[in-house]
C-alpha cells in the first residue's frame, strides 16, 4: 500500500508529479495524446469533491529517481509523467482521510483507469481558514 500524502486544509500545493506506468510490463505509458485526471474523494464516500486534470511533463523516470529527458523523453507525456496542481478550492476539506483516482483517456476513445489510488491525509491548518 502506498504511504499517503500528508496536506493541509485549503493550500493550493504541493503538486503531485507523477509517472504513470503499465503494471504488467513496467513500461512507460505514454500520454502525449490522451487527457489524464484524477477524481478526488473523502475514504468511503462515493461523492467526487474535485476532477484535476494533469499537466503533462517531457521525461521519463529512471530506476533511481533521475529524470531522462533524450529523445523521445522530450516531448510531454512520451514517459507517462504529468503533474497534479490543486484548484483554489480542492482542499477546502475537514481534516481526515482521501483518496484519488487517476484516470487516463486516450485519442482513439478507450480509457485505462490506474487501480492502485492515491491516499491523501488532510489536517487542519493552524490559522482555521
Amino acid at each position: 500500500m502506498a504511504e499517503k500524502i500528508k496536506l493541509v486544509r485549503n493550500d493550493t500545493k504541493p503538486y503531485i508529479v507523477l509517472s504513470l506506468t503499465d503494471l504488467n510490463t513496467g513500461d512507460s505509458i505514454d500520454v502525449s495524446n490522451a487527457v489524464v485526471k484524477m477524481y478526488f474523494r473523502a475514504t468511503g464516500s462515493s461523492t467526487i469533491l474535485a476532477t484535476i486534470t494533469a499537466t503533462k511533463l517531457a521525461g521519463k523516470l529512471n530506476a533511481d529517481g533521475s529524470v531522462n529527458s533524450t529523445s523521445p523523453y522530450n516531448v510531454t507525456g512520451v514517459g507517462g509523467r504529468c503533474q497534479l496542481a490543486w484548484g483554489a478550492t480542492d482542499l477546502n476539506q475537514p481534516a481526515g482521510d482521501y483518496e484519488g483516482e487517476i484516470e487516463i483517456a486516450f485519442s482513439d476513445n478507450s480509457k485505462q483507469t490506474i487501480n492502485e489510488l492515491l491516499k491523501f491525509k488532510i489536517r487542519e491548518d493552524f490559522n482555521g481558514l
